[in-house]
């Protein structure tokens, strides 16, 4: 096999895997995916890429094996299968799992490493050794298991995880080829690790209903159900984090600012909706956005790159 026919064959194979990674967020988050299509070209597969592995990584804790019929000890075992392969395809350039070669090949090419991997993958971890630790309140009505809660420092850990060292990522791919001071890094390593952790809290509120109800589990209480004043607290919370988040948007390359932008717009909106919701709902659905207002949203970022290329 010659030189020529190898490199088509790894650039068929990985541009199959990028497709992959676009059918994932496709599929899965209509907001994100919007503001990932308004990102550079030169920055929006490798975002896909990342957000493809987050994505499978959180199905695989959040249900995925428990409703195949999978007990703890076969999803642990599932989950390190993962992880391993992700290890190795980082090692070697190339996966079998074509969302986890397409995630390796970013990782290589933005410099992602075990710093930024393995803290996510502990996040993950967290969802599955917590499986018998719910607490005594008992099971409300709805749950299929007793509530398992966070502490403020267990908390704080699993936000960096799953949600901060993400943030984490997507700046390592726009900076790529850049330069920066180290002090303009910090700025922008600091509103990214705000920014996932105002996404993961937002979540967090949204997805209450399905978290108590199927998972058992309560991320922003140890243990007993959210009542309004500790919901108004971690409003407050995530507006100031979305806050340092946009204070960090103008030392962003370009081919960034208009999606981070957008994405900062769709969550504050998502916030707001949330704000003025009773408890009570939030238990029983999930708040959306509706497509007009996302819509409205993304034009009004568009309109502010368009000021910004004007000055």
């Amino acid at each position: 096999m010659t030189s020529r026919s190898r490199t088509t064959t790894d650039d068929l194979y990985t541009r199959t895997a990028e497709d992959a990674s676009r059918a994932v967020i496709a599929s899965y988050s209509t907001s994100f995916g919007l503001a990932v299509r308004l990102l550079g070209a030169r920055n929006r597969h490798h975002i896909r890429n990342i957000y493809a592995l987050v994505r499978i990584a959180d199905e695989i804790v959040d249900g995925l094996a428990l409703e195949a019929g999978l007990d703890e000890a076969e999803q642990q075992e599932m989950l390190g299968g993962f992880v391993a392969a992700t290890h190795a395809a980082l090692s070697s350039g190339i996966s079998d799992n074509l969302v986890i070669h397409a995630f390796a090949r970013t990782a290589r090419a933005a410099d992602i490493g075990a710093e930024l991997i393995d803290p996510f993958f502990a996040s993950m971890r967290a969802d599955l050794d917590r499986a018998d630790t719910g607490s005594d309140l008992g099971t409300e009505e709805g749950q299929t298991s007793p509530v398992r809660g966070f502490d403020a420092k267990e908390h704080a850990e699993y936000v960096f995880g799953s949600a901060e060292v993400v943030g984490l990522m997507c700046l390592k791919v726009f900076l790529i080829d850049l330069d920066r001071t180290p002090a303009e890094v910090a700025r922008l390593e600091y509103g990214a690790r705000q920014l996932g952790a105002a996404f993961q809290n937002v979540n967090f509120l949204r997805d209450l209903a399905d978290d108590d109800q199927r998972l058992g589990r309560s991320y922003l209480t140890p243990g007993h159900r959210l009542t309004e004043a500790e919901k108004a607290e971690w409003v407050n919370t995530i507006r100031q984090q979305l806050a340092a988040a946009q204070d960090a948007i103008t030392g962003l390359p370009k081919d960034a600012r208009t999606a981070v932008r957008c994405a900062c717009a769709l969550f504050t909106a998502l916030t707001d909706r949330i704000a003025t919701t009773p408890v009570a709902e939030l238990y029983r659905q999930r708040v959306r956005v509706p497509n007009a207002v996302k819509a409205r949203l993304t034009a009004h970022a568009l309109m502010t790159a368009a000021r910004e290329g004007r000055k």
